[in-house]
């Protein structure tokens, strides 16, 4: 992989992990005051696609070491 390429996956991923704290705030703050139990799931839903993009990005940086 070029290291251009490496580089923009790697904002991406920055991006998308402050994405997910993002969500992670919102969810409990969602929680905290009481919000409606399905919207709730719904932004927990919206955060696992986030981490699970994340985690497919990440494992494109990261190469595969032969152990």
């Amino acid at each position: 992989m070029a290291d251009q390429e490496q580089a923009e996956i790697r904002l991406i991923v920055a991006r998308l992990r402050q994405e997910h704290e993002d969500f992670d705030a919102a969810i409990n703050a969602m929680i905290e005051t009481g919000c409606d139990a399905l919207r709730i799931q719904r932004m927990k839903k919206k955060k696992l696609v986030i981490k699970d993009r994340l985690s497919k990005l990440e494992d494109q940086i990261i190469p595969d070491i032969i152990a």
